[in-house]
């Protein structure tokens, strides 16, 4: 570790990059992204500390990563309760949802503006607590607009879209529905529903096929 690079060693260079990431992982609001990124830091720092001779920061963050693998092992193999409601326009406990999260849903949703009683409204629950909302159009009678695809800032580890596209999927084909169709130009939520197993089809329309 005697490389130098801008007049520091290399081994302070990790110091300062495990210090960043610990930093990096307290920002997060996802639990799971925060545990995965706190582990690699942790483990950068137990290195360092053991290869300066420092105890008491290689041992600490050791100990720290050990507590990362342990509750992202939790995390993973816990089973979740999900739970979707079917609302509809005048929900007042909809509408308060929508309020809270307004400033975040227009981050990802620039163009949502109000909901209507033919919408097709959904508000899904994780674990008994409100996780994320769904509003769909219907365009014709077998294809169903996304209107908005909202997921909580806590609940970003892709499950609840996973339930919704998947496991709740009969949902929408017992209305009729064989394909859900999405129009996005925010990057963001165009990765999302890649990831969801969305196609684009060029443009900024994707759909998915039931």
């Amino acid at each position: 570790m005697d490389t130098i690079i801008f007049n520091l060693p290399l081994i302070e260079w990790i110091g300062y990059l495990a210090s960043l990431l610990v930093l990096i992982s307290l920002l997060l609001s996802s639990i799971l992204k925060l545990r995965l990124v706190n582990l690699i830091g942790a483990s950068v720092f137990s290195f360092y500390g053991f290869f300066i001779g420092s105890l008491p920061v290689g041992i600490m963050n050791f100990v720290i990563a050990i507590a990362d693998i342990y509750y992202l092992h939790q995390l993973y193999s816990y089973k979740e309760r999900f739970d979707i409601i079917e609302e509809n326009s005048d929900s007042a406990y909809f509408k308060k949802f929508i309020e809270y999260y307004h400033e975040d849903i227009l981050k990802y949703f620039p163009d949502f503006s109000k909901m209507n009683n033919s919408d097709i409204i959904l508000l899904v629950f994780r674990d008994l607590k409100p996780a994320g909302a769904f509003i769909g159009v219907s365009k014709n009678e077998k294809e169903l607009e996304i209107k908005l695809d909202y997921v909580t800032p806590e609940y970003r580890d892709s499950k609840p879209g996973r339930y919704i596209y998947t496991k709740f999927s009969d949902f929408f084909k017992d209305r009729g529905y064989e394909i859900l169709t999405c129009n996005t130009k925010v990057k963001p939520h165009q990765k999302y529903l890649k990831k969801m197993g969305f196609t684009s089809e060029g443009g900024n329309r994707f759909s998915f096929r039931l």
